[in-house]
């Protein structure tokens, strides 16, 4: 029998299958929201340990690698996750394949732009920089 061949809904729809791709996209996309919900944590708990919240505290505590590591790990899996999430939008409603390709483009310098600004940032504070 072939796989279209059957008149009930399971024949028509067995041995189809998915279309090979995605797969990888969900999988980081629930790997990086797992991170992110850490280093969340991580953040607001190591925050509420500060002795105070004022700047020279918050800029000492990144200025030790216990602080900006962490840091750093989040800005790039936040940017990543913020990368992922619009280009999902993106594929979902833009359906013309050269203003697709144009708007992914714009978003991932944007992303990579932003993040590179970020860690430029904490770079600065964490070896001694004025930020």
């Amino acid at each position: 029998m072939s796989v279209g061949g059957s008149s009930t809904p399971l024949g028509k729809v067995r041995g189809l299958g998915s279309a090979k791709h995605g797969g990888e996209h969900w999988l980081t996309e629930r790997a990086t929201s797992i991170a992110l919900l850490l280093l969340g944590t991580w953040l607001i708990a190591s925050l509420l340990l500060l002795p105070q919240l004022d700047q020279r505290t918050v800029l000492e505590w990144l200025h030790a690698p216990s602080g900006a590591v962490p840091m750093a790990l989040f800005i790039v899996v936040g940017f990543k996750h913020a990368l992922d999430g619009v280009k999902v939008v993106v594929d979902d409603y833009v359906h013309e394949p050269g203003t697709n390709f144009a708007t992914n483009l714009v978003l991932l310098f944007l992303a990579i732009g932003g993040g590179a600004l970020a860690l430029f940032a904490l770079a600065r504070i964490a070896f001694g920089g004025v930020a």
